[in-house]
């Protein structure tokens, strides 16, 4: 990982979920595949990310990273 960046989810199989910023200042969600299914490595947008559910452990971690903003500003 380059930049600024941190970790919103590792599943039990090896897949990673990275909230990063790019040297520009863009805010996005790389997603690598665990190496049994190649290592495919995936960046989209952080609107896209939240866009695609609120179900999935990826999804449930950023929201509770979200929500722990509320919580400093207390």
């Amino acid at each position: 990982m380059t930049g600024q960046g941190k970790t919103l989810y590792v599943s039990e199989n090896g897949d990673r979920w990275d909230l990063l910023r790019n040297p520009d200042g863009e805010i996005f969600v790389r997603h690598t595949g665990n190496v049994s299914s190649g290592g495919h490595v995936a960046d989209m947008g952080l609107g896209i990310f939240l866009t695609l559910g609120r179900n999935g452990p990826e999804h449930q971690a950023m929201w509770r990273l979200i929500g722990t903003l509320l919580d400093e500003g207390e």
